[in-house]
């Protein structure tokens, strides 16, 4: 039975859980257009305070206003019964509120409407509470009429005259005078008490007076009023020498017996007192004896609270402001003089009048939504949390099955239209009570644009921009964006959606531009706007003004050119030291630059270029520093730059203090630039010796500084001058100083618990800094104790930076808190933080794993969770390994890589979305918990197959042409077919500039992977589409455009590199009959050439050729001949020619050196039988004769008379 009450606890928490996490109240946004039609119950805005109290000579005005539409309406309750107003001639409402006035100028008493008051708002969605107002009548009763015998006492005794005054509403404030009006004196020995008496610890012969008074002021009525005066008669026990008095002997040389210290009030050696949390706390200990005893207070088991507590009326009070349950406990007052001591307990109970804890707020639902309302609070002893509908209890109230009180929580499922309501939460226990009013609003309102329409944006290039779209709708509308009127919605990429309506574009780009239309959808119906978006160019200064120096009464020149958006207009300022610049006669500027003549002192300082347009600006400065005219000395030509300034001199130290001293020093020459800064750098030779620190900065107007400094530190300091050029060198160093001790100030940063096993916690924080530990010996005290436990404090001290707690349990928290000390004292305490044991693998593992609703690329999951307390550790995730087993389609091989997925859920049925999966596959999966370090075994492993999808792209798509007329198109299957491929959808249409043909359909099979189109003109281009497609419909498609027509043409794979169809040249028809004329120009030449021969006509050496080759090769005849054209008659190479200057030669020279007459033989006029034409109908290599000297000149005149050479002497 125990088990299964444990497990419906836990099932009930788990279900308050889910529906918390369900639960998405509607935030009304304060827009006038929303608020004007937006019905809504009552809401208390204003009231009068709980406790009432009112001056008798005034009307009385009780305050009730509220807000709710419609406009709410007005009733009273008084002492719980209904207040008819319109019964009572002196009581009237306030129009459109609920405040009343009660008016006494005919008559009556204010103390006839004394009483408790509440006021009720009400309109047709529900009704709203006041606090219980209890009114009450301020009173100043006077003093009851008594004659006071004159009070006698022995000199050196105590004494008490009392005042008891009139108990008045509120009460009044107590002080004692003469009858010359003048405050009784007060000191250690004579004290007014809490209760008003006036108490003498011991009294002296000059206290006998006539008059003294109890004076009691009323705050309401302004009136005091004073009780008889007592009359003080002092028997002293020897005659009194006025003569022998003084301030140290009071007694006047007298003999008055001492006595030791007794407590006037409280009476007793211990008493309690009650305070309520966040009041004041008064502890009065007075204490007669002689004599006069000092007071001091104590705190048994602890240190009285420094912070909050003050001590008061010459130490005989303690006050502690803002009590809180920490200062509970038992306090101990000493009373002590020369001759002995006496002590008083006071135990101090703290309780506490309800406070909040979680303050119910108003909700608004839309219908079908679920919700819920917490009313948490808080005090000694526990409030009770009682719960109202309208002002009704809500267990009277008609049953709402949409409704579920689970005390102080209200949850609502499935809300519908007519249920909305003021509830009410009142949490009270004897020492008051808390009201709060929050309504439920179910709301039905279609969505509503709240911006501003058709709003122009402009924004700079690789900005990020954001793009406001302000919605309502109830239920919440889902909102998207789209651009130009197209696509399937922004999100994702550069493009983000928030959930107020705001698109993200990560970084604003040209093709950015264009119009953004937010729509706004619910099944209430639609709402859109538009946001016009233009994106600019940066505005940017491109040639900046540059630091220069001017000799006086010369022109000193800054640029400041500007490069912006055309459409953009821009503005150029300028300020000199940050102030506007005053352009006169003198300085002129015009669009890039700015000009100063006759430089003079004034003109020194720091000029500043500031250009700006509607939506951007920028700014760049540069220094102007004037010189001095150049020396009349005629070997200085110019004045000197300016330079880095001299090092400070004669540092020195005075006022020296605990913790700062005065540092001065003499300025260095600037160098002809002002001195800016002082930069005063430290070393100490404790922990860094020789190491220079940057301490501070000071103006470069200032030569003497207080610095602030570190306690127990040896000082010395050195100082740097800057200027605009630069850092002057240090300056040498001051004599050394040294900071006396002090406790620390700084409290170690970065405490945490943690455990690194599951039975340990360690302790660790970050150790002070050198310069924070304030004096020696530095160690740590460090306390831990189990939360919530109420054990003492467990703690060490330690000089390390950790400290390991053995034998914890696994994973319970800890309450920790440090304090570092050194040998002068401790810092202060830490704040208390959290920390947690080590963590331990979960014992559970989650069960009944399963899939459900498996489409192709989702699949929704669900689970049963596992207790909380067997993770062991921090709950982080229910973590999801899975894996693709395999691929439905045949031969395909897939990665088993495991992936995982977290879904963090303390719900009773959990579940989750698997997205990402690849279509037509198979996978496996299965679950584990985790916490921090440790996963759990693993659940059962469940098989799932998802189902078919579309196909990704076709791997590549290459588009070639083949020809004029003809388009080869190859593509490559996908590598993820999704499914099983049934074909190829191909569309393809013509491409004129922006305007696209009639689009063709082309549905291809399975197996085919190309394609040819034949052109109708090979000048029409094509843009086609190529997609994949099984039976769920077609894949991504692949898209591209014909290339233009070129020998050379490109195509893109689905990589996107670039490959090139070569296109063989000599296929061409228009090379085939250039190279067939040439042919035909070649074949006329020889055969005119070889006529010319057969009919007897001398050319010796072959003219008609050697002109024609010289035709051909006219600017290669100079160049030296090739080794292998030409040999001397012992077969070696002849590399030289005198052949430069001479006419070729006609002959060959034998081998025995006779002339040999001319053949018909062509190859006797190249290179023997190696001689032969390229394609372009050139000779291979070089054509060389053997010369001979006597044919020479015989030979000239035929050649000039060859057709040939006379076509050669022609060109």
């Amino acid at each position: 039975m125990m088990g299964q009450g444990a497990h419906a606890a836990l099932a009930l928490v788990l279900l308050l859980l889910l529906l918390w996490r369900q639960a998405a109240p509607i935030e009304v946004p304060q827009d006038p257009k929303i608020l004007q039609d937006l019905k809504q119950p009552p809401t208390i805005v204003k009231q009068s305070v709980k406790d009432y109290i009112v001056d008798p000579r005034d009307n009385i005005i009780i305050e009730c206003e509220a807000k709710g539409n419609p406009v709410p309406t007005f009733s009273w309750r008084r002492n719980g019964k209904f207040f008819n107003i319109g019964k009572d001639p002196r009581v009237t409402m306030r129009k459109r509120s609920g405040t009343l006035e009660i008016g006494f100028r005919s008559g009556g008493r204010p103390e006839d409407y004394e009483g408790e008051y509440q006021c009720f708002a009400s309109n047709e969605f529900g009704v709203a509470l006041s606090n219980k107002i209890l009114l009450r009548v301020s009173k100043a009763p006077l003093w009851p009429k008594e004659v006071l015998e004159p009070v006698v006492v022995t000199e050196g005794s105590p004494l008490v005259l009392l005042c008891n005054p009139p108990p008045g509403l509120p009460p009044p404030f107590t002080f004692w005078m003469n009858n010359a009006m003048t405050p009784i004196p007060q000191d250690k020995r004579v004290s007014m008490g809490l209760n008003g008496d006036l108490y003498f610890s011991n009294v002296l012969a000059k206290d006998a007076h006539t008059d003294y008074s109890c004076n009691a002021r009323f705050l309401f009525t302004h009136t005091i009023q004073q009780k008889n005066p007592f009359t003080l008669k002092v028997q002293p026990k020897e005659p009194y020498n006025d003569t022998s008095y003084n301030a140290t002997d009071p007694y006047g040389g007298r003999r008055v017996a001492e006595s030791t210290p007794t407590f006037l009030s409280p009476s007793g050696s211990e008493s309690s007192k009650m305070v309520l949390r966040d009041e004041q706390l008064l502890l009065e200990c007075i204490a007669a004896g002689l004599p006069t005893p000092t007071i001091k207070w104590f705190k048994k088991g602890g240190d009285l609270p420094g912070r909050k507590v003050k001590f008061e009326n010459f130490n005989k009070t303690l006050k502690i402001v803002n009590v809180s349950e920490e200062d509970a406990g038992e306090y101990v007052c000493m009373a002590n003089n020369q001759l002995g001591s006496i002590r008083h307990s006071i135990f101090v109970q703290v309780k506490a009048a309800p406070y909040w804890l979680d303050k119910p707020t108003n909700l608004v639902l839309a219908p079908d939504e679920n919700g819920r309302l917490v009313c948490r609070a808080n005090g000694n002893p526990k409030p009770n949390i009682q719960w109202l509908i309208n002002g009704q209890p809500v267990d009277s109230s008609p049953p709402n099955l949409s409704r579920q009180v689970l005390g102080d929580t209200i949850i609502f499922r499935s809300v519908q239209m007519g249920s909305s309501a003021v509830y009410q939460c009142n949490a009270s226990n004897q020492h008051g009570y808390l009201l709060a009013n929050a309504f439920v609003s179910v709301l039905d309102m279609p969505p509503r644009m709240l911006g501003p329409k058709n709003q122009l944006i402009k924004v700079i290039e690789n900005n990020r921009t954001f793009l406001d779209c302000p919605f309502f709708g109830s239920p919440l509308p889902e909102l998207r964006w789209f651009k130009n009127g197209q696509g399937s919605g922004l999100d994702g990429g550069q493009y983000r959606v928030y959930i107020n309506g705001t698109l993200e574009i990560k970084r604003a780009r040209s093709e950015d531009e264009g119009t953004y239309t937010c729509v706004a959808n619910s099944i209430l119906g639609t709402a859109e706007n538009q946001v016009r978006l233009e994106v600019k160019e940066q505005t940017r200064i491109v040639r900046a003004p540059e630091r220069q120096s001017a000799i006086r009464g010369s022109t000193a020149h800054f640029d400041c050119k500007v490069k912006s958006d055309p459409s953009l207009s821009v503005t150029v300022t300028w300020t000199k030291d940050d102030k506007p610049l005053q352009l006169g006669w003198r300085l002129r500027k015009d669009d890039e630059s700015l000009t100063i003549p006759n430089v003079n002192e004034g003109d020194e300082g720091m000029y500043t270029c500031t250009v700006k347009s509607e939506i951007d600006q920028d700014m760049a400065s540069a220094r102007l520093t004037v010189l001095e005219e150049a020396s009349l000395n005629p070997s200085v030509s110019s004045a000197l730059p300016p330079d880095r300034p001299e090092p400070p001199m004669d540092l020195d130290l005075s006022d020296p203090a605990a913790r700062s001293v005065r540092l001065t020093w003499i300025p260095g020459n600037d160098n002809r630039s002002p001195i800016t800064q002082f930069l005063v750098q430290f070393e100490e030779d404790h922990w860094e010796p020789g190491r220079w620190q940057n301490l501070s900065t000071y103006p470069g107007d200032l030569n003497s500084v207080i610095l602030q400094l570190a306690p127990f530190v040896n000082y010395q300091f050195r100082v740097i001058a800057i200027n605009s050029v630069g850092q002057s060198q240090p300056s040498r160093p001051s004599p050394r100083y040294k900071t006396s001790g002090a406790a620390p100030d700084a409290i170690p940063r970065g405490l945490r618990g943690w455990g690194s096993k599951k039975d340990d916690m360690e302790i660790t924080w970050e150790p002070l800094l050198d310069l924070e530990r304030n004096g020696p010996n530095l160690h740590y005290n460090v306390w831990w104790r189990l939360k919530d436990s109420g054990d003492e404090w467990s703690n060490v001290t330690t000089i390390g930076s950790k400290h390991v707690i053995h034998n914890t349990e696994t994973y319970v928290p800890y309450e920790i808190k440090i304090q570092a000390r050194n040998e002068f004292g401790a810092a202060p305490e830490s704040n208390v933080v959290i920390g947690y044991s080590g963590e331990d693998k979960p014992t559970d593992a989650p069960t009944g794993l399963r899939v459900s609703k498996v489409e192709s690329t989702t699949a929704n999951i669900h689970w049963k969770p596992v207790a909380l307390n067997s993770v062991q550790g921090e709950f982080k995730e229910y973590r999801l390994y899975y894996w693709r087993e395999s691929s439905l389609v045949a031969g395909l091989v897939v990665s088993k890589e495991k992936k995982t997925k977290g879904f963090f859920s303390t719900v009773a049925e959990p579940s989750g979305i698997l997205s990402d999966l690849v279509p037509y596959s198979k996978y496996k999966m299965f679950m584990v918990v985790a916490n921090s370090r440790f996963e759990s075994p693993p659940s059962n492993t469940v098989e799932f197959i998802t189902k078919e999808g579309v196909p990704d792209a076709p791997k590549f798509f290459r588009i070639n042409r083949r020809g004029f007329d003809t388009l080869q198109l190859e593509w490559g299957k996908p590598l993820e077919p999704n499914g099983i491929l049934v074909g190829y959808l191909l569309k393809y249409q013509t491409v004129n500039g922006t305007r696209l043909g009639h689009p063709q359909f082309k549905n291809l099979l399975p197996n085919e992977t190309e394609f040819t189109l034949r052109l109708p003109d090979r000048s029409v281009r094509y843009k086609f589409f190529l997609s994949a497609r099984t039976q769920e419909g077609a894949g991504e498609v692949f898209a591209d455009e014909s290339p233009h027509f070129a020998n050379e043409e490109n195509f893109t794979d689905a990589t996107g590199l670039a490959y090139i169809d070569q296109v063989d040249i000599a296929t061409q028809g228009w090379f085939i009959g250039l190279m067939c004329a040439i042919a035909l120009i070649i074949l006329i030449l020889l055969i005119v050439c070889f006529i010319k021969r057969s009919r007897g006509g001398k050319y010796p050496g072959g003219g008609c050729v050697t002109g024609f080759t010289k035709y051909l090769v006219r600017d290669k005849k100079d160049l030296p001949l090739d080794p292998v054209d030409q040999k001397d008659q012992d077969g070696s190479f002849d590399y030289h020619s005198d052949e430069d200057n001479k006419p070729l030669q006609g002959s060959q020279t034998s081998l025995d050196g006779n002339v040999k007459e001319s053949d018909d033989s062509l190859v006797d006029y190249g290179e023997g039988g190696d001689g032969q034409f390229n394609e372009d109908g050139s000779f291979i290599g070089q054509y060389t004769v053997k010369k001979d000297k006597d044919e020479t000149e015989g030979n000239e005149s035929s050649e000039a008379t060859s057709p040939v050479n006379a076509i050669y002497s022609l060109a």
